[in-house]
């Protein structure tokens, strides 16, 4: 939360303005980014997703794909409500996410790259093709090389943190072969 990194100062509409307007942040997986650190993430989209499941069902969908970049490309910024489900495999879960097609298909094309954040109306998001929120000049850092920055920096913010974490759902708590060994009262760390 930014209020509670800065307190009394912080002003909802300068962090609108700044992804919405200036584009100087921006919305991913939950988390707003600087702008600057795009380059070390445009790798990973272009090698998403990990998980068979989820490329099958995104190839089982790929008329559905196009479709919502089509009526983007088309028509600017929309809320997922005001985009057709043209789904032809149904997004499967146990969870809150069963049937949710058109949001399944969002997020998986904002990992992607392919679509992005671009506002909020109130605490829904607004969704538009990522050309038109990511500036075209910011290149993409190689995959090894932004995981071992983004590990650094992870480390940096951590303070201390150990090399290899359980997995974490979005931003990892673990910072590879960032930084060196802990000691700690003379016994090495892990």
């Amino acid at each position: 939360m930014a209020w509670s990194r800065l307190g009394s100062t912080y002003d909802p509409a300068h962090l609108k303005q700044a992804v919405e307007t200036d584009r100087t942040l921006y919305e991913h997986n939950a988390l707003i980014r600087p702008m600057t650190d795009l380059g070390l993430h445009l790798a990973a989209m272009e090698v998403w997703p990990r998980y068979q499941e989820v490329r099958d069902w995104l190839s089982a969908n790929d008329t559905f794909r196009r479709d919502i970049l089509e009526l983007l490309g088309a028509s600017g910024p929309l809320l997922s409500r005001d985009i057709p489900d043209t789904c032809v495999r149904p997004w499967r879960s146990s969870g809150w996410t069963n049937a949710r097609n058109v949001t399944q298909m969002l997020e998986c094309l904002m990992m992607r790259g392919e679509v992005a954040v671009a506002g909020r109306v109130g605490r829904q998001r607004l969704w538009d093709l990522g050309e038109r929120v990511y500036p075209a000049e910011i290149e993409a850092i190689p995959l090894e090389e932004a995981s071992r920055l983004r590990d650094e920096r992870r480390l940096r913010a951590l303070g201390i943190a150990r090399a290899k974490m359980p997995a974490q759902p979005i931003e990892p708590y673990h910072v590879g072969d960032a930084g060196e060994p802990a000691v700690v009262d003379g016994v090495p760390g892990e």
